[in-house]
Parts: C-alpha cells; sequence; structure tokens
C-alpha cells in the first residue's frame, strides 16, 4: 500500500512548511555549518515528517544542480537515529509506504557486544556491509545505489566499525558478463562465504559443473547463476527448500561481504604474533593465522583490524541529522555504555 499523498496532505501545516524551509535552507550549508531545530508531532504523523524532509531536502539539491547547470553526484542521506532496532525497522516500513524503497536502508547493529565471543549473523553483516557500500560508491542504480535515508539504531551509531569497510569490492554478474568461475568462486570465499555442497542459508555458496549457487546475506532468496563457459548465461533466484530455480533476477548478482573482518594477510599475521601475548585465545587465533573464520571472532576487532572508524564517519560529509526521541536516546545511550562495561569486565 502506497501513503506517498500523506507529506502532500501535511503540507499546508505551518510547522512543517518551517520544517521543510530549515531542511532546504541545511541542504545548502557549507561544510561545518550547524544548525539545530526541535519538532514536536505525534506518534502517527512522525514518519510522514521524516518523509516531507526526505523530499524537501532532495528538491532543494535538485533545483541547486539546475540552477548551477553543473553535473552532480549523489547527495549525502538524511540520516535518522533511533533508540532501538525495532524502532528503525519500523520506521522504515512505515516511510517505504512514502517514498521510493530502494531510497530507504536501514543499518541494523550486532545482535551481540562488541566483546563478546559470538559471531553477529550473517545477513546482519550482509546488510550492513550493504550499506557501507553504498554510502562508498552511491553512483549504481536501484536498490544498490544511491541512500537518500538511512535509519540506523543507536547501538550502530556507538559502535565503531573497521575502517574502509565502504571499499570492498562485492561480487557482481550480470547477463552476458565475462567471468572465471573459478576465480568468482575464491573471491566469495574472500568475502567470507561458506562454500558448502548445497545452499540452504545465507552467507553460503556452492559450485556445481557451470553452475553457482550463492545465498547473499543483503537478498531475500538465493541466487543461481548458470555459466556458458566463462560467459554468465542467466541469472535467476532459487528456493533453498527444494533447490528450484524461479524468476530472473532483473539487476543481476551482487554479494557483499559476509564478514566485517575479512582474514587479509595483516589480519593473519597479527594473529600470528598474539597467540603469545593471549594464552588464552590461542585456539581462535591460531584458526585466524591460518585463515580459518572463527566463532567470536569479531570480539577482536580492535586488534586484529587495521583502523577502526566511527559509523557516522561512514556517510558523506553533509549529512542531515534526526535523532528520534532524543530524551530516550541519551538514557539507552548511557544504559548501552554501563552494559557494555559491565560485560566487558565479565567476559575478559
Amino acid at each position: 500500500m502506497t501513503l506517498s499523498y500523506l507529506p502532500d496532505l501535511l503540507a499546508g501545516d505551518p510547522g512543517l512548511v518551517e520544517v521543510q524551509d530549515r531542511a532546504r535552507a541545511r541542504a545548502e550549508f557549507e561544510p561545518g555549518q550547524r544548525d539545530h531545530v526541535n519538532i514536536l508531532a505525534v506518534e502517527g504523523v512522525r514518519p510522514a515528517v521524516v518523509a516531507a524532509i526526505v523530499r524537501a531536502v532532495g528538491e532543494s539539491r535538485l533545483e541547486n544542480a539546475r540552477g548551477s547547470g553543473k553535473e552532480t553526484g549523489p547527495y549525502p542521506p538524511v540520516v535518522v537515529i533511533t533508540a532501538s532496532t525495532s524502532a528503525a525497522e519500523d520506521l522504515a516500513e512505515a516511510v517505504r509506504a512514502m517514498l521510493p524503497k530502494d531510497l530507504v536502508a536501514v543499518l541494523p547493529a550486532w545482535e551481540t557486544l562488541p566483546h563478546e565471543r559470538l559471531s553477529p549473523r550473517a545477513d546482519t553483516i550482509g546488510r550492513r556491509t550493504a550499506v557501507f557500500r553504498r554510502l562508498a560508491h552511491p553512483e549504481a542504480a536501484g536498490r544498490r545505489g544511491p541512500i537518500e535515508l538511512l535509519i540506523t539504531p543507536l547501538r550502530s551509531v556507538l559502535q565503531p566499525v573497521v575502517a574502509g569497510l565502504g571499499e570492498i569490492e562485492p561480487v557482481k554478474l550480470n547477463t552476458g558478463d565475462q567471468a572465471d568461475l573459478s576465480k568468482v568462486a575464491e573471491r566469495l570465499s574472500e568475502l567470507a562465504y561458506t562454500r558448502v555442497d548445497m545452499v540452504t542459508r545465507r552467507g553460503e555458496f556452492a559450485v556445481r559443473g557451470g553452475i553457482l549457487d550463492v545465498f547473499p546475506p543483503s537478498e531475500d532468496h538465493a541466487v543461481r547463476v548458470d555459466f556458458w563457459g566463462d560467459e554468465v548465461d542467466e541469472i535467476r533466484y532459487f528456493a533453498v527448500l527444494d533447490q528450484r530455480s524461479s524468476d530472473l533476477v532483473p539487476d543481476g548478482l551482487w554479494a557483499p561481504a559476509c564478514s566485517e573482518l575479512l582474514l587479509t594477510d595483516s589480519v593473519r599475521a597479527r594473529a600470528k604474533a598474539l597467540m603469545g601475548q593471549l594464552p588464552g585465545l590461542t585456539d581462535m587465533l591460531d584458526r585466524i593465522a591460518h585463515g580459518v573464520a572463527a566463532e567470536g571472532m569479531e570480539s577482536l576487532v580492535p586488534v586484529l583490524a587495521d583502523g577502526l572508524t566511527p559509523v557516522l564517519k561512514l556517510a558523506p560529509p553533509g549529512a542531515l541529522m534526526v535523532f528520534w526521541d532524543p530524551e530516550r536516546l541519551r538514557r539507552r545511550a548511557e544504559d548501552l555504555a554501563s552494559t557494555a562495561a559491565e560485560f566487558l569486565e565479565a567476559a575478559w
């Protein structure tokens, strides 16, 4: 169901007019300029207000581009920070009824605390790496292209991530492409996909003759790529329950990384060097040093990765920030900090 008319119905409200004017002005700010406005609205109207802000920012930037007569690339998104993942998902679902779905993205938080010796789910990591890639390289089209509205829970914002995640090249294949199947399989392994005999879960791939089955964690369905020699002949979705192919994939295979800690040569070398310093983690470090993913290895990101960066640094400069229920966000931030400190001391 589409509710795209709702922002238009509210267009005459003086409060919303002022919010849109401020949003348009913000789109014209120079780097470093700041502005702040408090918005009070009943719960049911808030998604429509967010949609109106996104529209206003987009219209203002389009007008500026036309006025200057210059070709411009994708602009920074509007970023909404919520107190919980469920609130982020609910807001995204509501706003997608008012805006093109491809322009709205959610950056989910890990299900685990950063120092827990448990790995986040593959679909969570896949959705995150897909968002990071789209933020860093928004020149593609469709659901893999620019993000105009990014919704993220506070946990995602507070947790630094490995630097350069947006630069990790996903596996991309389209009908008619020339590609070496063995090299594609090798690249999927580098991106932390697990090679299996039959794909049943996200983050797995299988090779049978000239057929590549892969389940990108950012997709709702697994994808089957038929090769004719070194040429991609056909790309279809398939059901993991009965392995039957179904509809053609309109925009081809796009498989982002399944881990935020890829086992590069530098990561493996650091793991080997740490084995003598952290005797309690010898087994985990030994697996990593040999290029084998280990459960909970993400807990060692601060000492294994090349560097960490705040999540908001990954958004293009000039992104407009919307804090969803600021007082609740403050309380949530305090709770997360105290909980993380307690579990960190208990776990290590």
